[in-house]
């Protein structure tokens, strides 16, 4: 597994995980599963969107910078 953080792609209106400087996922898609460290703690969750995008079962005002693993 590899661990990045969420950052929002605004050329393409989606987030994204960066893993290094010029290390990117590729762009995420709703549905898609990863790990999200909360609380010093890996959960499972998935990224969805509705009238702006969200994790299930995480409560974050604001998803980028959040530490992810893939």
């Amino acid at each position: 597994m590899k661990q990045g953080a969420l950052i929002f792609d605004e050329r393409t209106d989606r987030y994204d995980i960066r893993f290094d400087l010029a290390d990117y996922y590729g762009g995420l898609h709703c549905g898609q599963c990863f790990d999200v460290m909360v609380g010093g703690r890996w959960r499972p969750t998935r990224i969805e969107y509705a009238a702006d995008w969200y994790l299930v079962g995480i409560r974050a005002d604001d998803l980028t910078g959040l530490r992810v693993r893939i």
